[in-house]
């Protein structure tokens, strides 16, 4: 293990002045998670024969832990993709209240997102003039509809 964490800070000394040739921290991280992911990765092959390794694995994974990486691969849409999919198709065309909007995404896209998170990306769109905000007489609450 020990050796694994020395192997490790030499391969990190090496890469340390490309990934600080970049401006921007956020690329700095990418980088450098995607290269690790690539180490670890060669360090398991590698290591794939050896019993310990094995043991281990067997020891820490669970049924729900090999379906995992498919999983992540399929995440739910965020709330500003459902909303631009709403909005490219015939929904707006009448008005909805944010809680309604809610809803709909639980119901048609399994999304189940609370009205918070959908209250700024709408007034976004509304500041944009992609929708219409007006108040509603009956409940004195904003409805969204297409322009």
């Amino acid at each position: 293990m020990n050796r694994q964490i020395e192997k490790l800070k030499k391969q990190l000394t090496e890469i340390a002045e490309v990934v600080n040739s970049f401006q921007s921290e956020a690329v700095q991280v990418r980088v450098v998670d995607r290269l690790l992911d690539e180490i670890m990765e060669t360090e398991k092959l590698e290591t794939e024969g050896s019993e310990v390794f094995n043991k281990k694995v067997r020891r820490s994974r669970t049924g729900n832990d090999r379906q995992q990486p498919s999983q992540q691969g399929r995440k739910k849409p965020g709330a500003t993709k459902v909303l631009n999919q709403l909005l490219a198709g015939d929904f707006f065309t009448q008005p909805h209240s944010i809680s309604s909007i809610a809803d709909y995404c639980k119901d048609n896209f399994n999304s189940d997102f609370k009205t918070s998170e959908l209250s700024g990306i709408l007034l976004k769109l509304a500041k944009e003039n992609k929708l219409k905000r007006e108040r509603s007489n009956e409940n004195n609450r904003f409805e969204y509809v297409a322009v």
